[in-house]
């Protein structure tokens, strides 16, 4: 189990991205626009490293839903790979069993 303050961190990091996620979208926007002069450019690239560093995406870590380890997560199941093969041996995915050959 992960310390409940790295899971509120997370949290807080997910309200942040998507707080700032269309400001961020739009000066992205602006840095990338050839029609804009250098100087608005410039100007859109400083508002954009002012913003929280917590608002970039790249900052989010995929952990698990129930335990909340960061690692050995499978993004399709939202689960930690410990987690996910006890409730495949219960049966709780459909489709899914451990693999016998």
């Amino acid at each position: 189990m992960a310390k409940t303050s790295m899971i509120q961190r997370e949290k807080h990091r997910e309200k942040t991205v998507k707080k700032y996620a269309v400001k961020r979208a739009k000066l992205k926007q602006q840095i990338h626009d050839p029609k804009l002069s250098a100087e608005e450019r410039a100007v859109a690239v400083e508002s954009l490293q002012k913003l929280p560093r917590d608002a970039s995406p790249s900052r989010l870590r995929e952990r698990c839903a129930i335990t909340g380890r960061p690692r050995g997560t499978y993004h399709k199941f939202g689960l930690a790979r410990t987690k996910l093969r006890e409730a495949t041996m219960r049966g709780d995915i459909p489709g899914l069993r451990k693999s016998s050959w």
